[in-house]
């Protein structure tokens, strides 16, 4: 880790502080971002309380609106490269202790199985859950290194939107103990002393034993699959707005985009994590052998699957622009719209999931016409008063020709939504 009196570091600094901000470590980057994000939050709530503004541009309401509005734009791009370098560092450090927990749990099985072996001696079972364990635990610690720039363990469960994907991880979920209880029945094949035992093993392996188990994993593998494609078309489609995010949460399991909540993925994992630990206690009972799952808990997995695919079938709609208005100040009288205007463009989903972050609101972009217009950044005490997600408020340019112009949104995920015309005159 880089330090503070490191020769030609010293603008990673800020203020007194003596923390390491280089970016390049998880300590680094963490307080680099804590700093970006305060330094921020004191521009934004300066500005709100209307401080902060050059005497130059006090007298013009817009110039400083877009002054304002250019100076937080730019500290947000701040914020979010610093909030991109952390993500970086945590990724990079979380691939060593996904490894690292792995390893404690083969090391807490082996213990597992010495203590109980001290009545019962050990087994040859004991010893085919234990080179079991080895084997599968050498595989994920191969693969966790290949993918250590993703997040090792974690890189397959990470969607294209940098999140965590809810159904990726219940197949994994589901995957990692019957692969485990296959691969000690391959070991015990290999340890059987005659051909009785070995056809024995074979037999537990038949099915309609673990017809159950294998119908879930099924169900949850092919969810996995299908719910990828089911977002990509409604991307293209665009009836999905996307957004990327800064780094992978535990939270993203049960959450949708926004942070908010979400009751078709809550229930899905819950329902997943019932079962699986119902199958993780045959398999302890009945080491070796493939769980045979009750038919009940089948079905219960059933419903969750259809109801978090209906979900994915449901969330998510277009961005629409409703109306358009001129904007009326105080005391001002009414009047068509004109050429150094505001309007105020009223509908829905300008701002989308996962966008409520400074950087993407400044994307925003309204055009009329042939001209583009950023969406200016309104700060106000907490938060911002423009742009919100149904309500957008933009100045009409001087270069927009009078006449008939239809005005779009195009929102920080790249949507453009439907036209709207609106009558310009000189």
């Amino acid at each position: 880790m880089e330090t503070a009196g490191s020769a030609g570091e010293a603008g990673e600094y800020g203020g007194d502080s003596h923390e390491c901000t280089c970016g390049k470590c998880p300590q680094g980057a963490r307080e680099g971002h804590r700093q970006a994000a305060a330094a921020f939050l004191a521009l934004r709530e300066e500005f709100a309380a209307g401080r902060g503004v050059p005497a130059g541009l006090a007298h013009s309401a817009g110039a400083s609106r877009q002054w304002v509005s250019d100076e937080l734009a730019q500290s947000a791009r701040a914020v979010a490269e610093r909030s991109a370098a952390e993500g970086g560092a945590w990724l990079d450090l979380v691939w060593r202790r996904t490894v690292l927990v792995l390893w404690c749990g083969i090391a807490a099985l082996l213990m597992a199985q010495s203590l109980t072996a001290i009545d019962g001696g050990w087994t040859r079972t004991r010893t085919a859950g234990l080179v079991a364990a080895v084997v599968l635990g050498l595989a994920l610690t191969g693969a966790a290194w290949l993918h250590r720039a993703r997040g090792g363990l974690l890189a397959p469960l990470i969607g294209e939107d940098n999140r965590l994907s809810t159904s990726r991880a219940v197949a994994a979920v589901w995957l990692l103990p019957v692969g485990y209880a296959v691969l000690m029945s391959a070991v015990r094949l290999a340890l059987a002393p005659d051909a009785r035992e070995r056809d024995a093993l074979l037999d537990d392996l038949q099915l309609p034993g673990p017809a159950g188990v294998l119908i879930v994993v099924a169900m949850t593998c092919g969810v996995a699959v299908l719910v990828r494609r089911v977002v990509s078309v409604r991307i293209q489609t665009r009836k999905v707005q996307k957004i990327t995010a800064e780094r992978p949460r535990g939270l993203d399991l049960l959450t949708d985009d926004a942070g908010r909540g979400s009751f078709a993925d809550a229930q899905y994992v819950l329902l997943n994590l019932i079962a699986v630990l119902f199958a993780l206690a045959l398999l302890c009972r009945t080491p070796g052998r493939l769980p045979s799952l009750p038919w009940v808990l089948v079905a219960l997995v059933a419903i969750g699957t259809a109801t978090y695919l209906a979900g994915k079938y449901a969330e998510g709609g277009r961005p629409v622009v409703l109306s358009v208005v001129r904007v009326r100040e105080v005391g001002d009288l009414a009047a068509p719209v004109r050429t150094g205007d505001d309007i105020e463009i009223r509908g829905s989903g300008f701002v989308p999931p996962g966008a409520q972050s400074p950087d993407r609101l400044a994307r925003t972009i309204v055009r009329i016409g042939a001209v583009y217009v950023p969406v200016p950044l309104v700060p106000i005490t907490g938060g911002f008063a423009n742009p919100t997600d149904d309500v957008l408020t933009v100045p009409v340019p001087a270069d927009v020709e009078p006449g008939r112009v239809d005005v779009r949104v195009i929102t920080a995920a790249g949507v453009e939504t439907n036209s709207y015309a609106i009558d310009v005159v000189e």
